[in-house]
């Protein structure tokens, strides 16, 4: 194809222009209505430093210790631990993989893969996990990824709090889900799990929904400084990169559910990246889950879009290794080998574990299931399913750890909680 054709597709500079009178003009009821869930909660100035306040270690702890959360000894157990240097190092971790040879070895820090976790339900998993790792000289992960209903877990004897303070703790990234989605009753036509996969069609944000999350985020954002949330629709991924662009320090995720399956619909997602970018080249899009249909050339050739755009050490590419036996996608799905064959040149990968492998998961009684994140707290208890959930994660715990020893066996580098580990 010769230049004069490509070349048309060149966007005009008259184009842009039309777009930033649409932005600027006082009269657009879109902006305006966007505008006006913002300003109640203060200035742009404002709204980042009750976030900046919300999320220090002292003030997460001081109103733990203020309603007596029993969640606050588990903190400050986990403290102790770090502190005596009980977790394994990644050092010692590379000898244990690869012995003498592990010394020998040049490690490519640009190309670390993070070790991540989904989904991280409720905070007393956490101390199980950790108890697991120090005896089993196991790693910790390096991101996890939340489902839990947003209202439930405020309510939980602080259990939103405790896990603030435990990334903090231990060093690792987070993402909470809004609980604006399709499944509270904003499409009238979707029911429980029933229908569910309706929901997961796209209709996460119907209507005066996408300006509700914008609000509900806001509200944990100053309240909590929860800064990383999932985002599951193109109108609320369109709302976070406004908020950002007018200086609001927000970040999100791209849903698995959004569909990301091709180098196409990325680019798409990545131009509306750069186009709200700041003047310094940030972005709120810190990643997005491929969808599970996804190859290895796929992420190779939006790898290149993505470095092209100056997004490749801001935008990481999250890919399911495993997932939930139940409810999600056909068994047995199992991607380690895929990751480590392209791990060794696409930087900034997360390892997204979100079942225990398909050997050790179809030999469970209750073998993990997607439909179990929907589920209220009570229920599960009433139920009895709270160990036999507990079980499930430690499964997934196992599933990363394996995946951290196989890149390790190929000379590849991982990230785990990086105040524990690295």
């Amino acid at each position: 194809m010769d230049n004069d054709v490509r070349n048309r597709l060149k966007v005009a500079e008259e184009r842009l222009d039309e777009i930033n009178a649409l932005l600027l003009d006082p009269d657009s009821r879109v902006i305006n209505d966007f505008l006006a869930v913002v300003e109640k909660y203060g200035t742009v100035e404002e709204i980042n430093r009750k976030a900046e306040e919300a999320r220090e270690l002292d003030n997460l702890m001081g109103r733990l210790a203020d309603m007596r959360s029993p969640y606050l000894d588990d903190l400050e157990w986990l403290i102790e631990q770090r502190e005596k240097g009980a977790f394994i190092s990644v050092a010692d971790y590379r000898r244990k993989v690869l012995g003498d040879r592990a010394g020998e070895m040049d490690w490519d820090a640009g190309l670390a893969v993070t070790l991540e976790i989904s989904a991280f339900q409720y905070f007393p998993w956490l101390i199980p996990q950790a108890k697991h790792a120090i005896e089993n000289g196991e790693l910790m992960p390096g991101r996890f990824i939340r489902v839990r209903k947003m209202k439930e877990q405020e309510a939980d004897n602080g259990d939103i709090l405790a896990v603030a303070a435990a990334m903090h703790i231990i060093g690792a990234s987070y993402v909470e889900t809004l609980d604006t989605k399709g499944t509270d009753g904003s499409n009238v036509h979707l029911g429980g799990p029933e229908t569910i996969t309706g929901y997961f069609g796209g209709v996460g944000q119907p209507n005066d929904y996408a300006l509700k999350w914008l609000d509900e985020f806001l509200y944990y954002y100053t309240n909590y400084g929860i800064k990383q949330v999932l985002n599951v629709n193109p109108g609320t991924v369109l709302l976070g990169y406004l908020l950002h662009k007018i200086g609001v320090d927000n970040e999100f995720k791209i849903s698995v559910f959004m569909g990301n399956d091709n180098s196409y619909a990325a680019l798409w997602t990545l131009i509306g990246a750069k186009l709200f970018s700041r003047e310094d080249g940030s972005s709120p899009l810190i990643g997005f889950n491929w969808s599970n249909s996804v190859n290895n050339e796929t992420m190779e050739i939006t790898a290149e879009v993505r470095r092209e755009l100056g997004f490749e050490d801001i935008v990481r590419f999250e890919h399911h290794i495993t997932e939930t036996w139940k409810s999600i996608v056909r068994q047995p799905y199992l991607r380690r080998d895929e990751l480590v064959e392209i791990a060794d040149h696409v930087a900034n990968i997360s390892a997204k574990h979100e079942g225990g492998d398909p050997e050790v998961e179809q030999e469970r009684d209750y073998p993990s299931d997607i439909l179990d994140y929907f589920r209220d707290k009570s229920e599960i208890v009433e139920a009895g399913d709270m160990p036999r959930l507990e079980r499930n994660y430690l499964d997934k715990h196992d599933a990363l750890n394996r995946t951290a020893w196989a890149l390790t066996e190929n000379g590849l580098t991982f990230v785990a909680a990086r105040k524990l580990h690295h």
